[in-house]
């Protein structure tokens, strides 16, 4: 008979277990530094330090900063910057989630809770717990019809001033399970954090910038700081500051830390190009069929084995100055480090007494630190044709902003800068005669390229009014076009389909209750995945006026509230609208721009019309307009015939005037002409390719015959 023994296991710490001590942690110098939030800290302490209902909770939107402030509250624990009856307390934050795991039974959580509380009890108030997301513990534990959760088991200790308990959690979350027990909810104190304005933003970063140096092994410019805190404050609209603007530096410097680790790219050239010769070598010795083939390859091999020589000096010299750059960065950022961690112990020295050793970091050790490291510095900066980038920059934050967002919000580079410069001969070349039209739209573009667009509106927002057929919809197509390569890239909305009261929902979601609630509007989903957009609301005068209050704050403010209470943004997007609104007196060219507001505001309410950049009356369209319309359209045809049959299928003048004269009517504008050449053109050519009367390589000529009949004339 074997018996066996196990030693009794001594009871783990439930603090240990369940929690972790902040303050170990700042003393150890593992927790980020809090910067610019001392207000809040002191409101903070303020609490802790009442007699009864001491136990604040930090209530504000996510990624504002408000576990950070009870972690800056955990360092002025550490360094001794608190009132008298905080000094040398512990701050531990308990782990809700572990709490609750693995607790199959009931009474295993209220067990596990009270063993927490029960330490806390025992070190007389030495204890403050700290419980993020603090919402969680209404509920947490309660099994079936028992209400015995986490909340009830704290309460009778936060009354009574036994337990120092900080929270956290969001407005919407406070407001959903806090503000619903009133009971709990009395024994704990609000302090609401905003959101730090983008001047506060720029301190944090300031402040914490080494400790993202000294990690990534990069230099983070100021000017990247300050492009992260504009940035992210105008383009990542559904985010809040600092958090958006912190994680832009971090992603950033990352890409950057990336790059470091690759190939330079001279010396990623330079293997390529001797594995390339080392292949030809191979190549060329097992390649001695004659004997003149043979004399060739060796005269060969010998020019190739100069090269290889050369190459392989080079790339022992590149390697030597790559691995030198490395190593100088890395012992830069070390040498960052140190003089970290130095000034973390300093205040820590000074308030213990140890004042010898703090004058010795203070006056000797930093000091050489600090020569050391501007000294290399300088010798990474100076060197020339340098291998590695370690330095962000604003450019580098502005990329990565244009990823998360799909704006393009990056220096123009030289060919963005001529193809929007020539925007207007661009459009010009595909709308024809709508030449005030096109110059509005251009500048509108250049403005906002510049960046001296008004931030807090669309780009621009036009109403295109005209005849049917004179190009309004065909330009904010050529537009995206020119902008996106990509004529479909457009938003469009047939304001046909709103006439109805209730159809605002459809622009912006089903109101709560209603079937599709959870699925977000046409309009806003479709701004907020892209929101660099044209938007086209074709037919204005379509849409019921109810629908087109909705526009009012896209056009004044650049956003859009949808039916769940998101803010979409509209600030990057280009608003055309289209009418047909005094299309006779347009077409008889007797309208005014006074005679045409007069008109407008017949349709629309006068908020509306005020709101709009500009009211772009479409000329009618001119006999030698119409003629360049038709040689587009023949051009067109020219190129979809020769990239499906390689027949080249031309066409001269009389070609031209003859479906010009045919096709245009002036009351339906262009759009006839486009069936007249699919009638009588397309319907020719494609009985001649199905019967093998034009095969490829036939070059063909489009024209008239005297008595006025459209004829086909062949090289055969």
């Amino acid at each position: 008979m074997e018996a066996s023994y196990t030693p009794y296991e001594q009871e783990k710490d439930p603090l240990k277990e369940f929690g972790r001590n902040l303050t170990e942690l700042a003393t150890q110098n593992k927790l980020e530094p809090v910067i610019n939030r001392d207000e809040e800290i002191r409101s903070l302490v303020r609490i802790l330090s009442r007699k009864t209902k001491n136990n604040p909770v930090l209530v504000g939107e996510p990624g504002v900063g408000k576990t950070a402030i009870v972690e800056g509250l955990a360092r002025k624990i550490v360094e001794n910057q608190v009132p008298e009856n905080l000094k040398g307390k512990q701050l531990i934050e308990i782990d809700l989630p572990a709490l609750v795991a693995g607790t199959q039974y009931r009474g295993q959580f209220e067990e596990r809770l009270k063993k927490v509380l029960k330490k806390i009890d025992e070190a007389n108030g030495e204890i403050i717990l700290f419980i993020d997301e603090i919402h969680m513990i209404i509920g947490a534990g309660g099994t079936g019809d028992s209400n015995m959760d986490a909340a009830n088991i704290l309460k009778p200790m936060m009354a009574r001033g036994q337990l120092h308990l900080i929270g956290a959690t969001t407005l919407d979350e406070y407001r959903k399970y806090i503000e619903k027990d009133p009971a709990l909810e009395r024994r704990m104190q609000k302090i609401l954090i905003s959101e730090p304005s983008i001047e506060d933003t720029i301190t944090i970063l300031r402040g914490i910038k080494e400790r993202f140096e000294a990690y990534h092994e990069v230099k983070i410019d100021d000017s990247a700081i300050v492009s992260a805190a504009n940035l992210s404050a105008r383009y990542i609209a559904d985010r809040f500051l600092p958090d958006k603007a912190i994680d832009l530096i971090d992603e950033a410097a990352s890409n950057i830390k990336t790059e470091m680790n690759y190939l330079p790219e001279p010396l990623e050239k330079i293997n390529y190009q001797i594995a390339r010769l080392e292949i030809e070598k191979a190549a060329l010795t097992n390649d001695s069929e004659t004997k003149q083939t043979a004399i060739k390859n060796k005269e060969r091999i010998l020019e190739i084995d100069k090269e290889l020589n050369t190459l392989k000096l080079q790339k022992v010299d590149l390697e030597k100055r790559w691995k030198q750059e490395k190593e100088d960065i890395q012992k830069f950022s070390s040498i960052k480090e140190n003089i970290e961690e130095l000034n973390r112990k300093l205040p820590l020295l000074q308030s213990e007494g140890k004042y010898v050793e703090a004058s010795k970091i203070m006056y000797v050790l930093v000091p050489e630190l600090i020569k050391t490291r501007d000294e290399l510095e300088q010798k990474i900066q100076s060197r020339k044709n340098r291998l590695i980038k370690e330095v962000v920059d604003a450019e580098e934050v502005a990329d990565i902003v244009s990823k998360w967002t799909n704006i393009p919000v990056n220096r123009l580079l030289e060919n963005q800068k001529q193809k929007i410069l020539n925007l207007s001969e661009t459009l010009k070349k595909r709308v024809k005669g709508q030449d005030q039209a096109i110059e509005l739209i251009s500048d509108a573009i250049k403005r906002s390229k510049a960046n001296i667009n008004d931030p807090n509106r669309p780009i621009g927002s036009f109403l295109f009014l005209g005849p049917t057929g004179v190009g309004k919809t065909e330009l904010a197509k050529s537009l995206a076009e020119a902008l996106f390569d990509d004529e479909n890239h457009i938003v469009r909305l047939d304001m046909s389909e709103y006439m109805e009261k209730h159809s605002v929902s459809k622009l912006i979601g089903s109101p709560p209750g209603y079937i599709g609630y959870d699925n977000g509007g046409q309009l806003t989903e479709k701004i907020r995945q892209n929101p660099y957009s044209i938007v086209l609301f074709d037919e204005i005068e379509k849409a019921n006026s109810d629908v087109l209050n909705i526009l009012l704050q896209i056009l004044d403010n650049g956003t859009l509230t949808d039916s769940t209470g998101r803010v979409v943004n509209f600030k990057n997007t280009i608003i055309i609208m289209t009418s047909n609104i005094g299309s006779s007196e347009i077409i008889n060219k007797s309208l005014t721009i006074d005679g045409v507001r007069a008109l407008l505001l017949r349709s629309f309410r006068p908020e509306f019309i005020n709101r709009i950049d500009e009211i772009v009356p479409f000329n009618p369209l001119s006999p030698a307009v119409v003629c360049d319309i038709v040689k587009l359209e023949l051009s067109k045809l020219k190129k979809r015939v020769i990239n499906n049959h390689n027949l080249v299928i031309n066409f001269d003048d009389k070609i031209v005037k003859f479906v010009a004269d045919n096709a245009y009517d002036s009351a339906f504008g262009a759009r006839p002409i486009k069936r007249y050449i699919q009638k009588n053109i397309e319907n020719k050519l494609a009985m001649e390719i199905i019967k093998g009367n034009l095969v490829e390589g036939d070059v063909a000529l489009l024209t008239v015959s005297n008595n006025n009949v459209i004829e086909l004339q062949t090289n055969n």
